[in-house]
């Protein structure tokens, strides 16, 4: 991957702050996860 762009890296400012990069989450897979697994206020 010639692209770090999109790759977590963690960049430290000072007395324990952190600017975190990392990939967005693809919007085909969140949904699909999201289908899979409703769980929240489901009844038995």
């Amino acid at each position: 991957m010639a692209n770090d762009s999109n790759l977590y890296s963690a960049e430290y400012i000072g007395s324990g702050t952190f600017i975190i990069k990392k990939p967005k989450r693809n919007a085909k897979k969140r949904r699909q996860q999201k289908l899979k697994s409703l769980k929240r206020g489901m009844r038995k």
